[in-house]
């Protein structure tokens, strides 16, 4: 594809060369800074001043002024002029002969011993651009002779050359580029190098120089330009490798240049320029009579037979961006990349950000998102910038300012997107993705309000779930911008967590609570109550609380209540104060009861004004729910369970406060019976579960409970107590039918509970009518229990009895032992010596000071067998 990389201007116009003389044709050309040689062929050589002009709109031209014209006093065509500026001195070849010019006289130049500085049969030479002699005012020149398979190096001096190397090759050179001790020739049949120095050398490609001219020409250091068969300009290194891919030209070159990144060649009616970095013609210049082509320092010069002109190269900024005004973004790219090396780093790195900038902005306009985002990563775009593009999106209070001159040609998205809601949705889904990468990273360095701000708005517009999770976390979104955004779309919730992240709690609850009544619609959440209970509970602020759990609590008790009960405990949380909370629910009756629950039975707080409290609690829903007509039984009966787990569980209440309240009550016996066993008054108790509520099973229930924890003697007494109970006979009008029950009771009872009761005892106890057969369930177990305990006895009695007589023996053989004290020994347990005969001796035969072992048995627990003895010794 085509681009305009260079502009051809004249240097010299034919007037100026020849004026009126028609068969004048240029052979050959050489420029020096503004110096400009022509080489003619009627043996003449022109000097001229070339000074570059740029007009007031940047075009350059050349204001050419002719300095000298010399004749060379021979008869053939100047075939090549070489300029030595550090000599000051042209090196002309002429019918087969080098020798040295004045750059400013055009003389030639006397050799130190007289006569001319002159080579002769020379077909060719070249200059080594990168000598490998270090003496500044000498040049280094390889020539091919017409007579020999040689190749000549010289050295030039101001007025004497020296021949230092000559080297032999294969078959005739026909054309030579030198590079260090390199040297690149084209042979009669083939390219080659050389290194002139070891004499190693490379074939490269065959080559036919008799169907066509050959080009050999040095582009770099140690890398060389040839013309290939088959039109192709081939790479070659010194190595004889080719690290760069060949450019297509036409098979009738006859010169070329680099003039980095492109190679230009020169045929006979055109000057075609290739992109040595994708190989591509590039650009096509109409160019007749073509003759010389060369590059001089960078500055690209071609003659035809009549004229000189300069190949001005455009600047590589405006290449590039014709390239991207054309959309081809990856040429651009690698034209930029290429040019790396010709420019300083820091103005490289400005631009190539810019150029992969641009290059995002095509391929974001034309949808392909994924070569986009990849273009703004690398160059670094100022993400505002794309931002800018969405109408609104950007804060109102945002300072951006688009860049100058514009990254893109759109002035916003719906200029981009022509209409065309698809696209427009597909940009803002981008937008989204990219955004939600890069906020976390340095490219928001300093934008981070604009962008959260933006995708906040995307977020809400789109109805996307990263919405909430953006205002969770932390964010710089700002609230004066989002807060009307956030409305327009219904997102209350999301609303309310902005105004928490910003310390505007009071704010997002009365916006939640608005929303759960019903006066705002928003369905992110369905447990929205549950959220705002859930968030008091967490909340720091004792006073944002008091001021919304009646809300809370008039909503629903149940869950409300959970703003107190599941309140955690932290540094920024201090424990509420149970008494104040108390107070507060004072009007809220059941959250009151939940909340005395949760202090009573989860955290077991043991304080009697607590236990106290939630018993008067219990046992008002219980006389409330008596009261009520229709009675709820399920929830009478559920009522009655917790108050009777409470009394009978909790031992901190105030038991005759609460048996008061119950005074007025007849239909609370079994709870009035539960607090009299808490007073240790065990017969009213059984006189009103046997007696009033003739309840038998829960009699027998409440002697367990009430010995529970105490010993077995404690528990007998109850039971004893209660079948004294069933046999004091049925109270005074029950009948014979009341006092049979009794009888059966008191029977089942003993039948049951057997083991606890004094068998002896209780047979005094029974009336003397009854059988024997009715007994004997309690009797086999009476006689068993006495039996077993007998034996048990026994065989305790012989335990010690073995255990004494073990005992017994044990001492007498330790008497026998003697005991050795000495002045040496220490006691065992104070470690001092023994300074007296009189010792203990511990189980083992162990001597110890008298005072020491008593000592150790008034600190024993559990006093142990020691044995005295004395020795003298």
């Amino acid at each position: 594809m085509s681009v305009k990389a260079f502009e051809l201007v004249p240097a010299v116009e034919r007037d100026l060369l020849m004026g009126d003389k028609a068969r004048i044709n240029i052979e050959c050309i050489e420029c020096c800074g503004k110096h400009l040689y022509v080489g003619t062929n009627d043996c003449f050589i022109h000097h001229f001043l070339l000074d570059e002009v740029t007009s007031s709109k940047g075009k350059l031209s050349y204001s050419t002024q002719k300095l000298l014209h010399k004749y060379l006093g021979l008869k053939k065509p100047v075939a090549e002029l070489r300029a030595a500026s550090a000599l000051e001195r042209l090196i002309v070849l002429c019918d087969g002969i080098v020798f040295l010019v004045d750059m400013v006289t055009l003389e030639s130049v006397p050799s130190a011993a007289g006569g001319g500085v002159k080579i002769r049969g020379v077909t060719a030479f070249c200059v080594n651009e990168n000598p490998v002699n270090g003496d500044p005012f000498c040049v280094e020149m390889g020539v091919l002779s017409s007579k020999r398979r040689t190749v000549q190096v010289y050295m030039v001096y101001e007025d004497r050359v020296q021949l230092v190397k000559e080297v032999n090759t294969p078959e005739q050179p026909c054309a030579v580029s030198i590079d260090g001790y390199f040297l690149c020739l084209a042979l009669t049949t083939q390219y080659m190098i050389l290194n002139y120095n070891t004499g190693a050398s490379q074939d490269l490609f065959p080559y036919n120089s008799e169907e066509r001219r050959p080009i050999v020409k040095r582009i770099s250091r140690e890398e060389f330009l040839l013309a290939a068969p088959g039109g192709l300009g081939m790479f070659a290194n010194s190595e004889g490798a080719s690290q760069r891919a060949p450019v297509n030209w036409s098979e009738s070159v006859i010169a070329a240049a680099v003039c980095f990144p492109y190679v230009v060649a020169l045929d006979e009616n055109f000057v075609t320029i290739h992109s040595m970095l994708d190989q591509q013609l590039k650009q096509t210049l109409s160019f007749r009579d073509g003759r010389v082509l060369q590059d001089f320092e960078g500055k690209v010069m071609l003659a035809s037979t009549k004229s000189v002109y300069v190949l001005v190269p455009l600047p590589l900024e405006r290449q590039i961006q014709d390239l991207l005004a054309s959309h081809r973004v990856e040429e651009a790219l690698v034209l930029t990349e290429g040019a790396q090396r010709n420019i300083p780093k820091d103005k490289f790195q400005v631009l190539y950000r810019r150029i992969l900038q641009q290059a995002g902005f095509i391929k974001f306009g034309q949808l392909q998102f994924l070569e986009a985002k990849e273009h703004f990563r690398k160059g670094e775009l100022d993400v505002r910038e794309l931002i800018s593009l969405y109408p609104l999106l950007l804060p109102a209070s945002s300072s951006f300012m688009r860049c100058h001159p514009p990254l893109h040609e759109f002035a916003d998205l719906n200029h981009l997107a022509q209409g065309d809601q698809e696209k427009v949705l597909r940009c803002k889904k981008f937008l989204i993705s990219y955004l939600g990468e890069v906020r976390s990273t340095d490219v928001v360095n300093g934008c981070r309000d604009d962008v959260d701000t933006a995708l906040l708005k995307l977020y809400a517009e789109q109805d996307h779930d990263s919405l909430l999770d953006l205002l969770a976390s932390d964010n710089s979104c700002v609230l004066t911008d989002s807060v009307p955004w956030l409305e327009k779309y219904h997102k209350y919730f999301a609303l309310g967590l902005l105004y928490h992240f910003n310390g505007q709690d009071a704010a997002a609850l009365k916006l939640w609570i608005r929303v759960v009544d019903g006066e705002l619609q928003d369905s992110t959440r369905s447990d929205l109550y549950e959220y705002i209970v859930d968030f008091l509970c967490c909340s720091s602020s004792m006073e944002i609380v008091w001021k919304y759990a009646d809300w809370a609590l008039r909503k629903d008790p149940t869950t409300g209540i959970r703003i107190f009960t599941k309140r955690p405990v932290g540094k920024d949380r201090s424990e509420v104060n149970p008494d104040e909370v108390i107070t507060y629910l004072g009007k809220h009756n059941q959250a009151l009861l939940l909340y005395m629950e949760h202090l009573v039975l989860e955290r077991k707080i043991q304080k009697e004004k607590f236990h106290t409290h939630l018993v008067v609690l219990y046992l008002d829903r219980v006389m409330l729910l008596l009261s009520e007509s229709p009675t709820d039984e399920g929830q009478l009966t559920r009522a009655r369970e917790k108050l009777q787990a409470m009394l009978r569980e909790s031992d901190l209440y105030r038991v005759q406060f609460v048996l008061g309240k119950m005074e007025s009550c007849d239909k609370l016996l079994l709870e009035r019976a539960t607090l009299h066993g808490k007073l240790e008054e065990h017969d009213k108790a059984l006189h009103i579960l046997v007696h009033k509520l003739r309840d038998f099973p829960s009699a027998e229930a409440f002697c367990i409970w009430a010995s529970s924890n105490r010993d077995p003697a404690y528990r007998q007494q109850l039971f004893h107590l209660l079948l004294g109970v069933y046999l004091d006979g049925t109270p005074p009008g029950k009948g014979q039918a009341a006092g049979g029950k009794m009888e059966m009771a008191a029977v089942d009872l003993l039948n049951r509970h057997g083991e606890v009761f004094d068998a002896v005892r209780v047979l005094r106890m029974l009336p003397e009518s009854w059988s024997l057969q009715l007994l004997r369930p309690f009797l086999n177990r009476a006689v068993r229990a006495s039996m077993h305990a007998g034996r048990t006895s026994q065989i305790a009695l012989g335990l010690a009895r073995s255990e004494n007589v073990q005992l017994l023996h044990d001492r007498l053989k330790e008497r026998r032992k003697p005991i050795i004290v000495s002045e040496k020994k220490g006691c065992h347990l104070c470690h001092n010596t023994f300074s007296e005969p009189g010792v203990v001796c511990l189980p083992g035969g162990v001597p110890v000071h008298v005072h020491c072992a008593a000592q150790r048995v008034r600190d024993s627990p559990t006093k142990r067998q020691l044995a005295n003895s004395s020795n003298h010794t």
